[in-house]
């Protein structure tokens, strides 16, 4: 069968490589065409020849009310090339991963011009944009959930979901991360042998920019104080981005480091990670790190977020324990003191830090075992068989 897969940024890059080796495996036979990143494309190289990959999720990633504004003659081109591209493809199923700004607008036409639409990863109408939910009754054929607080939600509201566990838990412990030791690790990047600070501000421009300001003015709070002199604060660089969107920061701090495409293996060997909102947090629970979260935008960004979104906590951790397991420091709270003051706690204080740990594994225990990503691409051809 064809697939026609659409990620808009590195998560969904993520996921939707674990999803094409479930795929393939299910079906030998598979022709996947996608919208995704370098993950995706080398699992498409392992089983295809050519080329699938139509475009890079890095040129179009944006963040904020604003810059979707900004940005809005560029997305409505990408919105033409993506569709024109699926009529000329003719797939047996559109596949949306996340992304719902622009996945939405792509699963109305796809279902008004006779194809199949799964959403994989549902959009957080639970959060924010509840209306939305008339859109999935209306253009998606089905829905599947990675978080099991969205089972009673999407019943209540009579959308029509398969939930087959959460997919991160096999991309962390199948990772390089858990395969290395900490001397492969260290020899790998360069890094010094010494005690580790992460951070990790985003894979956006808007969220870099947002973010290192702030993590550059602690880690020299921090470095300042004799005990922590000697620890090394490691920028978890995306991928996609060059090494020139993070040194502009971070200037000639001989106490920071920047090692791209290693998130999960800087966040296994620091002490603690200062993680910036979104899917990296959910990941630093289920590799152990005590964390913080922080996020900053835009203060019309802010405002608008503050008007729309309806629940108490911004982290999938949190919500999925419906209680605060490590803080969240948002907008005027993200500052270098009080990162400092929670990243010290989190090290000196072991009650609290064995308290985090704890609810980790209530977390990961939440999400269910491993092999989701290959029950979902199972679900998904069972469904389009009986089609």
């Amino acid at each position: 069968m064809r697939y026609y897969i659409i990620a808009g940024e590195a998560s969904g890059d993520l996921h939707g490589s674990n999803l094409m080796r479930g795929l393939y495996a299910e079906d030998p036979q598979a022709d996947i065409r996608f919208w995704g990143g370098g993950l995706m494309d080398e699992v498409y190289h392992g089983h295809q020849d050519g080329t699938g990959l139509v475009k890079d999720y890095k040129d179009g990633a944006v963040i904020g009310f604003t810059q979707i504004l900004v940005h809005a003659r560029a997305f409505a081109k990408r919105f033409t090339d993506c569709t024109s591209d699926i009529l000329a493809w003719k797939p047996d199923v559109v596949i949306l991963i996340d992304y719902p700004g622009f996945n939405f607008r792509v699963a109305e036409f796809a279902h008004k011009a006779g194809f199949k639409v799964f959403y994989y990863i549902a959009p957080k109408v639970w959060a924010s944009r509840e209306s939305r939910v008339k859109k999935l009754k209306a253009f998606v054929d089905k829905l599947f959930i990675v978080f099991p607080f969205e089972i009673p939600y999407f019943t209540k509201k009579g959308v029509d979901f398969i939930y087959k566990g959460n997919p991160l838990i096999d991309a962390i412990d199948n990772s390089e991360a858990f395969k290395e030791t900490r001397e492969e690790f260290l020899a790998k990047t360069g890094l010094p042998d010494k005690p580790m600070i992460a951070l990790l501000a985003g894979s956006r421009n808007g969220e870099i920019s947002s973010m290192m300001p702030t993590f550059m003015a602690f880690a020299d709070k921090l470095h300042a104080i004799p005990e922590y002199s000697e620890y090394r604060f490691v920028v978890a660089a995306a991928p996609a981005r060059s090494e020139a969107d993070y040194t502009k920061y971070i200037g000639g701090r001989e106490h920071v480091s920047v090692v791209f495409g290693q998130s999960y293996a800087v966040m296994r060997h620091a002490k603690a990670a200062v993680v910036n909102s979104g899917t990296a947090s959910l990941e630093c629970a289920l590799i152990g790190t005590p964390q913080v979260v922080a996020y900053k935008g835009a203060e019309i960004n802010f405002l608008i977020a503050k008007m729309i979104i309806r629940i108490q906590y911004i982290s999938l951790g949190n919500l999925i324990l419906d209680r605060i397991c490590f803080r969240e420091l948002l907008q005027y709270y993200f500052t270098p003191d009080n990162v400092l003051n929670e990243v010290r706690r989190m090290i000196e204080d072991e009650e609290y830090r064995s308290a985090m740990l704890s609810g980790y594994q209530e977390i990961r225990d939440a999400l269910g075992g491993e092999g989701a990503s290959a029950a979902v691409a199972r679900a998904m051809i069972g469904e389009l068989r009986q089609w």
